[in-house]
């Protein structure tokens, strides 16, 4: 049988991941300096561990409320509402207030960003995302036969109205902000976000914002809430501006923050009629996030986690310290990545540059993974010390 004529045209024009071949290269070399992947190093927290436990041995394995479990809706709802000021309703949307906005949990912010492609996508639309983009962008396009067009953001990676105005058709259906961005760090401020949230409202078209790393945002990144009032400087976002739950899609998550990667969990709120859509599809595909894991993501909002974003704030800290030296690098203010530009007196593309890497046993991911461009590559710095000192050290001896 000729398989390959059966293949929907969709997946052929999908790559596969370059993030995962070089995840795939780092499993056969021997004692990698791996600077690749963006997983969480520490721990998932005991307390966390523990309620997913309780649930599991309570027999909360079985489907949940397509939106997700009533206990996680209300924390999130809670966490909303002291964040960026929304008032969500919790009900389930059957029974919840139509003129105050939804929210569902989803599998993972992923599974957030497929559905809200689907549910607003036609073949032949467009949505705004920048460049560079967290690889998954371009490809759900692709795979609600819509076109992703890339808004260039080079040299400092911010999403601007400036940069995003020209870009916008009679066909854009949405633009996609990502802050803390990956695969750069870089973290919008208020006024970017408000002038960015204002132009969209002007042409009608919708803002998503992914935050899956905002609570992952540096010190330094924070800024006083639009809202005013008292507490911790908020990481910035569209969210916070008057009335923006009529008109921005939040999609946030736990698997960055907490380290449990591997569970699949976010959320996403915003105006009812999208997420009405949305939870219509996750009844049909995803049908819910797993059952007991949502259990333990509840009991996130109970933790501390500013020890550990503490720590890579100082990583950060040493990357730039070291790197700026050598080369071009745009300081991340959250997430824990750095997009490094290749020098240019190497003539080298960021393709050619990584294979240099791993010949210094060095995996790290060539910028063509997440732009249009080749000229930069990705470092993550979610591992410990000694390994970031000898990548560092790796990397000046490549540039030097």
């Amino acid at each position: 049988m000729d398989i390959d004529r059966l293949i929907a045209e969709r997946a052929k024009r999908i790559d596969a991941s370059g993030i995962r071949r070089v995840f795939d290269l780092g499993a056969r070399l021997k004692d990698p300096i791996n600077l690749s992947i963006g997983q969480p190093d520490f721990p998932v927290p005991d307390a966390v561990k523990a309620a997913a436990i309780r649930a599991i041995e309570g027999n909360q394995n079985g489907y949940t409320q397509t939106q997700g479990i009533a206990p996680l809706r209300q924390r999130i709802v809670e966490h909303l509402r002291t964040d960026v000021g929304w008032e969500v309703d919790a009900r389930p949307l059957s029974a919840a207030d139509p003129a105050r906005p939804g929210i569902i949990v989803t599998s993972g912010t992923s599974g957030a960003l497929m559905l809200a492609f689907q549910a607003l996508l036609n073949p032949g639309d467009e949505a705004i995302i920048p460049d560079p983009y967290f690889a998954m962008y371009p490809h759900i396009c692709t795979m609600v036969g819509a076109t992703g067009v890339p808004c260039n953001t080079y040299p400092d990676f911010r999403l601007t109205a400036a940069r995003v105005e020209p870009l916008i058709t009679a066909r854009t259906k949405l633009v996609l902000l990502n802050s803390p961005g990956n695969p750069a760090g870089v973290v919008a401020t208020n006024n970017e976000c408000r002038d960015l949230l204002e132009l969209c409202r002007e042409r009608n078209v919708l803002l998503i914002s992914d935050e899956i790393y905002d609570t992952f945002t540096y010190a330094d990144a924070r800024e006083p809430s639009p809202l005013g009032g008292g507490g911790a400087p908020p990481c910035p976002t569209p969210a916070r501006f008057p009335g923006a739950e009529n008109d921005v899609l939040l999609i946030r998550g736990f698997g960055k923050t907490y380290g449990v990667t591997g569970w699949r969990l976010g959320y996403c709120a915003g105006p009812r009629r999208l997420i009405e859509e949305i939870s219509k599809l996750q009844q049909y595909t995803y049908v819910c996030a797993p059952s007991p894991l949502q259990h333990g993501a509840a009991a996130c909002f109970d933790v501390d986690m500013s020890v550990q974003i503490e720590g890579y704030q100082k990583r950060r800290d040493m990357v730039i310290s070291r790197l700026s030296k050598v080369t071009e690098v745009a300081t991340p203010g959250g997430a824990f990545y750095a997009f490094v530009k290749v020098p240019s007196r190497l003539g080298l593309s960021a393709a050619q540059f990584t294979e240099k890497c791993l010949e210094k046993n060095l995996l790290v991911i060539p910028g063509n993974v997440f732009s249009k461009r080749d000229t930069h590559f990705r470092l993550s710095y979610a591992t410990d010390f000694a390994t970031l000192e000898r990548g560092l050290s790796a990397l000046e001896a490549l540039m030097a």
